[in-house]
C-alpha cells in the first residue's frame, strides 16, 4: 500500500490555501479575508482581485485584525484571517482567547509560515509551539494538512464548520501526494495498514514519514501509517484502533514535542491502551536561521530519525 503513495507534483501549501478560499468564496458571499500586511505571502492575490470589496487590509496589527474579525461574525460573515503562523498566534493570544475562543466566534485564523521549515527567517519567525497554544483553548479546532491539495481542501471544508478554527500550513514547495476528496475534518487518514507499528504525523512530516515507512517495510517492517491532519478534534477511535493493533507508535510533528501531536497521542494511549511511543519534533528548543531541509536534518525530523525512532520503540515493546 504504500507504493501507491506517490508524489504527483509539487507545490507550497500556502498555494492550496490562496486556491481554496478563492474557490470558497465563489461559492459563499459570506466570505471575507483579512491580512496583516502579508496578502502576497499568503496567496491572496486571485482573492482580492476577484472580490476586492470582501478583503481588509489591517496592516502590521494582527491583535485588531483579530477584533475586526470577531466583529464580522457578529454580522454573519465568515473571516479568514491571515498572517505568518507566530503573528496568528503567539502575538495575539489575548485576543483570539477573549475575542474568539471564549464566545465562540465563527472565525477561521489561517496561519502560514509555520515550523522550521520557514528557513531563513529564523529562531523568532519560526514558531514551534503554535498548535499546543492553539488546541488548548475551549472550542478551538485545529488543523494541519500534509500538502497543497489537503491545505486546499481543508480550507474550503472549514468555511462550513461552525466555530473558531486554527488551519496551520508553510510555505515550502513540498510533495503533492493526496486526493482533496480525501479530506473530512475530525477523521484521520490512513494511508497504509500494518501489524508491527503505528506512525502517527502532520502537516510536512507526513510525507518525511510516507520515506520512512517505505524504508522500514524495505527491512520487513509492517507499518500502518496514519495522518493525523486535524489535530483537535482527535480522531481517537482511529489512534486506538492503531495502536491496540501495533502495540507502539511513533508521533512525527514539525513542532515542539511538548504539547503538540505526539502528546495529543501519548494522552489517548494513556487513558485507553498504553504502548511505548517515541516522539519526533523539536525537543524543548527554539529554531534557528537555514535551509529548510537542513533544519529539519539538524533538528532530527527527517526520515532516518524516524526509522531511528521506530526501531527504538519496537525495541522498547519486545
Amino acid at each position: 500500500m504504500l507504493n501507491n503513495i506517490q508524489s504527483t507534483g509539487n507545490k507550497d501549501t500556502r498555494s492550496g490555501f490562496g486556491d481554496g478560499i478563492l474557490e470558497a468564496a465563489r461559492g459563499n458571499d459570506k466570505i471575507v479575508a483579512l491580512t496583516a500586511d502579508l496578502a502576497g505571502s499568503l496567496k491572496l492575490n486571485g482573492f482580492m482581485k476577484e472580490f476586492p470589496e470582501r478583503y481588509y487590509q489591517c496592516g502590521i496589527a494582527e491583535a485588531n485584525m483579530m477584533g475586526i474579525a470577531a466583529g464580522l461574525t457578529i454580522g454573519g460573515k465568515i473571516p479568514y484571517t491571515t498572517t505568518f503562523a507566530n503573528f496568528s498566534t503567539g502575538r495575539v493570544y489575548d485576543q483570539i482567547r477573549q475575542s474568539i475562543a471564549y464566545s465562540g466566534k465563527n472565525v477561521k485564523i489561517c496561519a502560514s509560515h509555520a515550523g522550521l521549515t520557514l528557513g531563513e527567517d529564523g529562531a523568532t519567525h519560526q514558531i514551534l509551539e503554535d498548535i499546543g497554544l492553539m488546541k488548548m483553548l475551549p472550542g478551538m479546532t485545529v488543523i494541519v494538512p500534509a500538502d497543497y491539495n489537503q491545505t486546499k481542501a481543508a480550507t474550503k471544508a472549514i468555511a462550513n464548520y461552525e466555530g473558531p478554527v486554527y488551519l496551520r500550513f508553510g510555505r515550502p514547495v513540498w510533495p503533492i501526494f493526496t486526493k482533496e476528496e480525501d479530506f473530512i475534518i475530525g477523521k484521520a487518514q490512513q494511508l497504509s495498514e500494518g501489524k508491527d507499528i503505528s506512525i502517527f504525523a502532520c502537516g510536512h512530516l507526513v510525507w518525511i514519514a510516507v520515506e520512512a515507512a517505505k524504508m522500514l517495510e524495505e527491512k520487513g517492517i509492517s507499518v500502518e501509517l496514519i495522518n493525523i491532519h486535524t489535530i483537535k478534534p482527535l480522531d481517537t477511535e482511529a489512534v486506538i484502533a492503531s495502536i491496540q493493533k501495533t502495540g507502539c507508535a511513533v508521533t512525527a510533528e514539525e513542532h515542539n514535542i511538548i504539547g503538540g501531536l505526539g502528546d495529543s497521542i501519548a494522552q489517548v494511549a494513556a487513558r485507553h491502551c498504553p504502548v511505548p511511543i517515541e516522539y519526533i519534533g523539536t525537543n524543548d528548543t527554539f529554531g534557528e536561521s537555514g535551509k529548510p531541509t537542513e533544519l529539519l536534518v539538524k533538528y532530527g525530523l527527517d526520515a532516518a530519525h524516524i526509522v531511528a525512532a521506530a526501531e527504538k520503540v519496537l525495541a522498547r515493546k519486545k
